[in-house]
């Protein structure tokens, strides 16, 4: 067995609980109390939190062995997410920012299930950076340009399969059948 890749755990988890913040915080602003007014704000903040958190984990990390399968048009956010660096690259920094997260949301009850993804993300993140795991972009490989030299078509075989002859294939259906 290979060694467990924890940054794929917490890229899923962390991915959900953005998409749940989002989610959750659409129903928070609008079904506060009437005794807490910040509760329509803090709800919006979680929103555009949810979507930042998406945006950063939408892109996949390379895995250290074998093949990561990337998803539909990652290559557009793996662009934005290698511009920041070892802002994005780090999985400490990712951990710390996911708990910060996961601190604010802890306050509104509409919005504790994206708080509980979150936090756990960030202990993953934690674990799989203190294995050593670091955030790699998906790059493609570059597709060699066809040449049409006379090496690299083929021709077509010029006579066909080798076949047995007729009575052969008679003699198989008598020695089955009899």
């Amino acid at each position: 067995m290979g060694q467990i890749e924890w940054a794929m755990w917490a890229n899923e988890q962390a991915l959900a609980a953005g998409l749940i913040h989002f989610h959750e915080s659409r129903g928070s602003h609008t079904q506060h109390l009437p005794g807490t007014p910040h509760a329509g704000l803090l709800g919006h903040n979680l929103g555009v939190a949810g979507v930042l958190v998406c945006l950063l984990e939408y892109p996949r990390s390379k895995r250290q062995k074998g093949s990561t399968m990337e998803r539909c048009g990652q290559k557009y956010l793996t662009a934005v997410v290698k511009v920041f660096g070892p802002l994005t690259r780090n999985y400490y920094i990712r951990a710390i920012l996911h708990a910060a997260l996961a601190v604010p949301a802890g306050f509104l009850l509409s919005t504790i299930l994206g708080t509980v993804c979150l936090g756990i993300a960030s202990g993953i993140y934690l674990l799989a950076a203190v294995r050593g795991e670091e955030w790699r972009p998906i790059e493609q490989k570059p597709r060699e340009p066809r040449r049409m030299g006379g090496d690299t078509i083929r021709q077509p075989p010029s006579n066909p399969p080798p076949r047995p002859p007729a009575d052969a294939h008679k003699k198989q259906l008598g020695e089955v059948g009899g």
